[in-house]
């Protein structure tokens, strides 16, 4: 049996100051062999223009367009009063490793899993005794993370899309999704893993889900905010082109609003895709919750970990926290968490082929992700706001009253309650 890596509060987030873009100085000096990954807006004709001599990676109609540009071309850009020029910064895996000194993903399978349905599967089933999964036929889970290893035994046959969305040659490259990191295959095996031809692996969620594995960060854990709305749009596109149900699973975020993820998002929405998104690791204080999480039209997700208090699952001390003063509304606005799911020392598949056990809102979103993949693929008329609604419901029947900030009801920091299967 292979030893164990714990990692605590693996939960992605974008580096950011007061805005997600940090506008350059004009006339500032630059390297001339640098380049520059920007957006460009402004009126529709000089945008045209800007297109012509820059090119284009993304484009988001009214919130403009964005491009990696040369030195020299981003001084001309600056000269422009007509355009605003703004560079989008890298995002950023935060996470928190043990003092475990081993390395991770250098070996060939060597272990099985110690439980091939962890104690989040046994919870979300509401079945200390359960040893298989099932669901989620027909339905497609979008997994926006650093890549996924789609030949793990517990995920092969299950990846029906894999896409880089990271390389510099170009905005989306089919037939790639590779994960050198690991948080992408683990927070798919927790969705959908099928425990393998043997048996013998880890289960998820909803097992007969196909995947849609979306490169959006790098092996280091670095990207960019325009990579992600893309994804985004592109995961709703193909759901229209295809005809799916789609559900997007997204366990990073932000502290602060991005206008390019968050029109991303609306548009998602507005496309029939459920959007769930984790809520964040800088709880237990209250307003913490980050983006796309905390927009209205996503799901946030809070952490539970495997601890009874008050007769409840608890909330995680690390799990982002909501808007207090919006408790006992039942109301979804803008920074409340939604639903919680497990998220503390979760056992999943690893990009070596292995398992790893980690923690943190990143953890939480997958459960909930296969939980709507199950739900919807047993009600196949319904739309997307049909289908959030029925895990609200089902969140409240299971009501959380255990960690900081829980209480009876609607509450800042387990949202509805933990949706189960049953």
């Amino acid at each position: 049996m292979k030893k164990k890596k714990r990692i605590a509060s693996a939960l992605l987030a974008i580096t950011m100051g007061v805005s997600l873009f940090a506008s350059a100085a004009y006339g500032e000096v630059t390297d001339s062999k640098e380049t520059y990954r920007v957006i460009i807006n402004g009126p529709n004709s000089d945008k045209v223009k800007a297109k012509e001599s820059t090119g284009v990676r993304w484009d988001f109609g009214s919130d403009g367009f964005s491009t990696t540009v040369n030195a020299k071309q981003y001084q001309a850009l600056l000269k422009n009063k007509n355009l605003a020029i703004e560079k989008v910064p890298e995002v950023q895996l935060d996470r928190i490793e043990s003092a475990s000194k081993d390395k991770i993903g250098t070996t060939a399978i060597t272990s099985l899993p110690s439980d091939r349905t962890p104690w989040g599967m046994q919870a979300i089933y509401n079945d200390p005794n359960i040893t298989t999964t099932s669901g989620g036929a027909g339905i497609k889970i979008a997994v926006l993370d650093t890549g996924v290893y789609i030949n793990h035994y517990d995920l092969v046959g299950s990846g029906e899309q894999c896409k880089d969305f990271t390389q510099s040659s170009s905005a989306l490259v089919n037939g790639t999704c590779t994960d050198r990191n690991g948080h992408g295959t683990h927070v798919a095996g927790s969705a959908l893993a099928h425990g393998a031809s043997d048996g013998l692996g880890i289960y998820g969620v909803a097992p007969q889900a196909k995947l849609w594995a979306y490169k959006v960060l790098t092996d280091s854990g670095s990207g960019y905010s325009d990579d992600i709305a893309g994804a985004i749009r592109h995961a709703a596109d193909e759901a229209v082109r295809t005809g799916s149900k789609v559900i997007i699973s997204m366990s990073l975020g932000s502290a602060g609003k991005d206008t390019m993820i968050a029109s991303a998002v609306d548009y998602a929405y507005s496309k029939g895709t459920l959007v769930v998104a984790a809520a964040g690791n800088d709880g237990y204080t209250a307003n913490t919750i980050g983006y796309p999480g905390a927009l209205k039209n996503a799901v946030a997700v809070a952490a539970l970990e495997n601890v009874q208090q008050n007769g409840t699952y608890r909330v995680a001390d690390f799990s982002s926290r909501g808007n207090p003063s919006t408790d006992g509304d039942f109301v979804i606005q803008e920074r409340d968490v939604e639903i919680s799911a497990p998220g503390k020392d979760i056992q999943s598949t690893w990009y070596d082929g292995n398992y790893n056990t980690i923690s943190g809102t990143s953890m939480a979103t997958p459960h909930v992700s296969g939980l709507a993949a199950k739900i919807w693929s047993s009600n196949l008329s319904w739309s997307n706001a049909q289908l959030r609604s029925e895990l609200q419901r089902r969140a409240k029947l299971y009501d959380i009253k255990g960690g900081y900030g829980a209480a009876t009801g609607d509450d800042y920091a387990s949202g509805f309650g933990f949706a189960r299967v049953r």
